[in-house]
């Protein structure tokens, strides 16, 4: 049997029972107000009942003003509680982990969506987002925290602080975005000290076998490897995150960086030393051979996007066929309707080239 159904042990809460993860991916099917749909629902859930051994919900904004797309799932009020509430229990009542991603979008916050000028690090004249004063900061810590101890009380297992891709903690993180001249710029810790103090206190606040995780993206929107290597470096030393969730757009990748080529862009990670923390990896996993090679490289477990858009039973396949690999693109939007999506997903899938014929 593959090691992709070995159980996975975390430092803090229970075990997963495979080393499939879904990863958190914006479906537009929620509310206006950020409450949870059916078509929300009905898409996770079937994730943990295909056998997914950690389902993770989309990108929930902590702040009404931190919404980054139409439909997004929010965490920011107790309003958003009994939905929460009901996808946790029901994810668990599956066999898998229920994680919660906690997001902020910044200066990629729609203005027209917000009805306000979107937040960033640094003022950015492209987007209209102002600068955010110190206050302001820290604010935003303490709204991740309080989403963090929402999720906590909704019965989730754990909650993943979203560092990645170009949002708010990424664009604190960017020195090409930030250009802050107090605590929270400069420095490459100050940049990331927003990171480290959203960990802190959610462990400070939430209880002491609750599952506390970051991704991390180490390219585009001005990261730079070597300091994006630090801060996982960091985290996994300080031990106070479970699992590090790197998105590498394409697990087999190379570098961007002239510097850096020659390997490839997963192992600047595997090589780091993570003590407990385990290490999972996103990015064009489509088939039973790519996350196994993930494993044999050092990864410890997998998160599936696209290929869990494909197949809600993705794991489930895999086990029963050792050579499995997900069906070739484009397919259909009623192929689609059949994994799960509604028609708010189905519609933002189509703009993606290549996926949905027709």
């Amino acid at each position: 049997m593959s090691k992709l159904f070995d159980p996975l042990n975390f430092t803090r809460g229970p075990a997963q029972k495979n080393r499939f993860m879904l990863a958190p991916l914006t479906n537009t099917q929620s509310y206006k107000d950020g409450t949870l749909s059916d078509d929300e629902y009905n898409w996770l859930t079937m994730r943990a009942k295909g056998g997914f051994g950690a389902v993770m919900t989309c990108a929930s904004h902590v702040q009404a003003a931190g919404q980054g797309f139409p439909g997004q799932l929010g965490i920011f009020s107790d309003d958003h509680l009994p939905g929460l509430t009901r996808l946790a229990a029901d994810i668990r009542q599956e066999g898998s982990l229920a994680i919660a991603q906690l997001h902020h979008a910044g200066m990629r916050s729609p203005q027209k969506l917000i009805g306000v000028a979107p937040l960033c690090p640094s003022a950015d004249e492209k987007t209209g987002a102002r600068e955010m004063t110190t206050g302001e900061v820290e604010d935003l810590i303490a709204d991740f925290v309080a989403a963090a101890k929402r999720a906590e009380q909704a019965g989730f297992d754990g909650v993943e602080v979203h560092g990645a891709h170009g949002y708010i903690l990424c664009q604190f993180l960017s020195p090409d975005i930030n250009r802050r001249d107090d605590k929270y710029g400069g420095s490459l810790n100050n940049r990331a000290r927003a990171i480290y103090e959203v960990v802190a206190g959610i462990r400070e606040n939430c209880r002491d076998d609750f599952n506390v995780s970051v991704r991390l993206s180490p390219e585009r929107f001005g990261m730079r490897l070597s300091e994006v290597t630090a801060v996982a470096q960091k985290l996994m030393s300080d031990g106070a995150i479970d699992f590090l969730d790197m998105s590498l757009w394409d697990v087999r990748k190379e570098p961007e960086e002239d510097a850096h080529k020659g390997r490839n862009l997963m192992s600047y990670f595997t090589e780091l030393d993570r003590g407990k923390v385990r290490l999972g990896v996103a990015g064009k996993i489509y088939d039973a051979e790519t996350a196994n090679w993930c494993l044999d490289e050092g990864c410890d477990f997998v998160l599936l996007g696209r290929g869990a858009i494909l197949h809600h039973d993705f794991p489930d396949l895999v086990r029963d066929d050792s050579t499995f690999r997900a069906v070739q693109l484009p397919v259909t939007a009623e192929y689609l309707r059949g994994q799960g999506l509604g028609d708010n997903f189905l519609e933002y899938m189509s703009s993606w080239e290549g996926f949905v014929a027709g």
